[in-house]
C-alpha cells in the first residue's frame, strides 16, 4: 500500500497558488487514474484506488500548510503503510520553477509544511517529490508562496506537474531509485550553434 500526500492549503482562495502545487499535482494524478479525492476523514480529503496492482490512498490535508503533520499523522496511524511507502509532494522555493527533485528521505529544509509532518511523525525517512516554484526577492516569502502563478510561469509549472505525475507512476511501477534516476537528471543546456 502507498499513501501519497499532496501538501497545500484548503479553500478557493489558495486553489491556484504556488504553495498548492502538491494539491494540484495530486489532483492531476487522481484524474489520470480515475480516483476521486472527495471523502473527508483524518482532517483530509481522501481518495482510494488501485494503481500498478497496489492499493493507493491519495491525501490532501485540510489543516492548512503549517499544520499538515496533524492530518498526515492521523492518516499514517490509520492506514499503517511502510514509511518508505508514504510519499509527499510539495513546493520548493529553492528549486527553479518547474524543476523536480525526488529524494528517499531528508530534512524539511525551509518548508513549514514538511517541518510539521516530520515533527508529528517523528521521522523523516519517507520519499518526497519537491516541485520548484522559484523564488522572489521582491516580496515577502509568505506573499510569494500564497500568490498565483505569473503568466510566464504557467506553462513551465504545468510541465513540472506532468513530470511529477509521471514520476509518481514510475515510483509505483519501478521503485524510488528508478524515479530518481529518471527525473532527477540535469536537463541539458541548449547547444550553441
Amino acid at each position: 500500500m502507498y499513501v501519497i500526500v499532496g501538501l497545500g492549503n484548503p479553500g478557493r482562495k489558495y486553489e491556484q497558488t504556488r504553495h498548492n502545487i502538491g494539491f494540484i499535482t495530486l489532483d492531476q494524478f487522481a484524474q489520470k487514474h480515475g480516483i476521486k479525492i472527495n471523502r473527508l476523514k483524518h482532517k483530509a480529503l481522501i481518495g482510494e484506488g488501485q494503481i500498478a496492482g497496489e492499493k493507493v490512498v491519495l491525501v490532501k490535508p485540510q489543516t492548512f500548510m503549517n499544520l499538515s503533520g496533524n492530518s498526515v499523522r492521523e492518516v499514517f496511524s490509520y492506514y499503517k503503510p511502510d514509511l518508505q511507502n508514504l510519499i509527499l509532494i510539495y513546493d520548493d522555493v529553492d528549486l527553479p520553477t518547474g524543476k523536480l527533485r525526488i529524494r528517499k528521505n531528508g530534512s524539511a529544509g525551509t518548508h513549514n509544511g514538511m517541518r510539521s509532518v516530520i515533527y508529528d511523525l517523528g521521522a523523516d525517512g519517507f520519499p518526497r517529490i519537491r516541485i520548484g516554484i522559484g523564488s522572489s526577492q521582491q516580496m515577502e516569502l509568505a506573499d510569494f508562496v500564497t500568490g498565483g502563478f505569473r503568466k510566464e510561469e504557467k506553462e513551465v509549472m504545468e510541465a513540472g506537474v506532468l513530470r511529477a505525475v509521471a514520476a509518481l507512476n514510475c515510483i509505483l511501477e519501478s521503485g524510488i531509485d528508478a524515479a530518481m534516476n529518471e527525473y532527477n537528471r540535469k536537463e541539458e543546456a541548449p547547444k550553441k550553434e
